[in-house]
């Protein structure tokens, strides 16, 4: 049973790391400039997960961990971790070509996997971790620079097909039988996601409203991987250990819930955001004075708190935010601030 609470304890640690951030931290601030959009004729023309005919009935295990071996091991993770945090305009290009084509055969391999119908992960054996959590964090990583570098060079329908790899292993994750893959998972989608952003606000960049619209809600469920873990605290027969970790683990696995639910705020968010451009294609470049105005497309509500967004606007700038989950810190709250390119 020690075996078994130890790696119960590494998921506590993963999926509640705000208990150890301080109370007043605020709300991270999103700044956005966007260019009015119209919808992409036809109006399916985008996807952010493989289709079904683009799938095989492979099964796309083996290939991520082909993926994962052919990582170099001088991987320069540092590097690519600071070219996917630089504005796009600072990316030093001819470096970053250079990378890209060197972790061809490894993009390869994930190209193929993401387009798999399955993906045949290990039951899980209580006392371990799964292995190559890290090499996905990287994959996802590589993932990111790949798109970045297309949207910096206009490249937007590659730049969309790349985020649609990230978030099919992304799903592939949330798959997976164990909570710390599914959270792997759940953080490899927030990264697609960030590209999307950057993309969102490129010159011309077409509209996602679609292709947002199309992802699953809830985009990664870890129902079953939470009560997999209460089942597994519960053969230890032992009622008093038993209720001893369950309360341990009661805050972690809420924190969870929270995660996957921002992660699908998240999505929504954008596609609030889309629907803005939408209307200001159509409203000589301005914003709506309500979400409400908006008649040409559904607006999604926060899925969170289950109300709609919080949107104010002012002449060219409008607020998009919402508050903190019940339970969580303020820094669990969403704001993005906006402009329109006059």
């Amino acid at each position: 049973m020690r075996r078994t609470f130890a790696s119960l304890i590494i998921v506590f640690f993963v999926a509640f790391p705000a208990s150890a951030q301080p109370q007043e931290e605020k709300a991270q601030i999103v700044e956005m400039t966007l260019n009015p959009a119209k919808s992409p004729e036809p109006k399916q023309k985008y996807q952010l997960l493989p289709k079904a005919q683009e799938q095989s009935d492979a099964d796309a295990l083996p290939l991520y961990e082909k993926a994962v071996k052919s990582l170099p091991k001088d991987f320069q993770r540092e590097q690519i971790s600071q070219w996917v945090k630089e504005p796009l305009n600072k990316l030093p290009r001819e470096q970053v070509q250079s990378t890209l084509q060197q972790l061809g055969p490894t993009l390869q391999l994930v190209a193929q996997a993401a387009k798999c119908k399955q993906c045949n992960w290990p039951p899980f054996k209580p006392g371990t971790l799964p292995e190559n959590l890290s090499e996905y964090r990287k994959l996802a990583y590589v993932l990111a620079l790949q798109a970045r570098f297309q949207i910096a060079k206009g490249q937007y329908d590659q730049a969309i097909s790349t985020m649609q790899i990230g978030l099919a292993m992304a799903r592939h994750l949330g798959e997976a039988p164990t909570l710390i893959q599914g959270l792997v998972g759940v953080a490899i989608a927030g990264v697609m996601m960030n590209q999307a952003e950057e993309l969102i606000q490129a010159s011309n960049a077409p509209s996602l409203y679609g292709a947002l619209q199309d992802l699953p809600r809830p985009f990664i469920n870890l129902t079953k991987q939470i009560e997999l873990e209460i089942a597994n605290i519960k053969k230890t027969g032992n009622p008093v250990l038993q209720k001893m970790f369950q309360e341990q683990l009661r805050p972690a696995h809420e924190r969870t819930r929270i995660t996957a639910k921002k992660l699908d705020r998240h999505i929504a968010a954008l596609q609030c955001i889309e629907a803005m451009r939408l209307y200001a294609a159509g409203h000589n470049g301005e914003f709506p004075k309500a979400l409400a105005a908006i008649a040409e497309v559904p607006i999604p509500g926060d899925p969170v708190t289950q109300k709609p967004f919080v949107y104010t606007r002012t002449g060219s700038k409008a607020v998009l935010e919402a508050s903190a989950p019940e339970g969580a810190t303020d820094k669990d709250a969403m704001r993005y601030e906006l402009k329109l390119i006059e």
